[in-house]
């Protein structure tokens, strides 16, 4: 019971992130700490991901977003929530999360493009060069990636490895 209590706040949390991600395009620190705060309780109520494997995998998420942050392909909010969730999925599910992001991912922006044509069509004529604003909100394929390996796991549907 406690686990789909946390689960129902971690869904909260990651809610809010992704639509402050779309209208604002910034994940605000509070939906970060909740995230870790969540997994405190998520660790007391499930030991086995409360290991080094748990955080591990928060570590490595850590260090290759921060890689892609330094790089300037996402966000500082993007890297800290990427770590963050990935604590719940552990080394088990981390490439899952990395992989489900990145595809998520791919959908937001064949969605932007859709939504406004007009910016694909100078994103290509001017080949990437020039001020577009923000790009895609990743804090969306974050919130959603997490949250459905998070509830595929709680109702048995694919169990991750080590969480099960």
């Amino acid at each position: 019971m406690a686990r789909w209590a946390i689960a129902i706040g971690l869904t909260a949390v990651l809610a809010f992130a992704a639509i402050t991600d779309v209208r604002v395009r910034r994940i605000p620190n509070w939906t970060v700490l909740a995230c870790l705060g969540l997994f405190a309780g998520w660790a007391l109520v499930h030991p086995l991901s409360w290991d080094l494997w748990a955080l591990g995998a928060g570590a490595i998420a850590f260090a290759v977003s921060f890689v892609l942050y330094s790089m300037g392909l996402v966000g500082a909010g993007d890297s800290k929530l990427f770590a963050a969730v990935a604590l719940f999925t552990g080394m088990g599910g981390l490439l899952l999360l990395a992989l489900a992001t990145a595809v998520v991912g791919g959908v937001v922006a064949v969605i932007g493009l859709v939504v406004r044509p007009t910016r694909g069509l100078a994103l290509l004529t001017m080949k990437g060069k020039g001020d577009f604003g923000p790009g895609v909100p990743y804090g969306v394929a974050i919130a959603a990636a997490t949250a459905g390996i998070i509830w595929a796991d709680l109702l048995h549907l694919a169990p991750l490895p080590g969480l099960a």
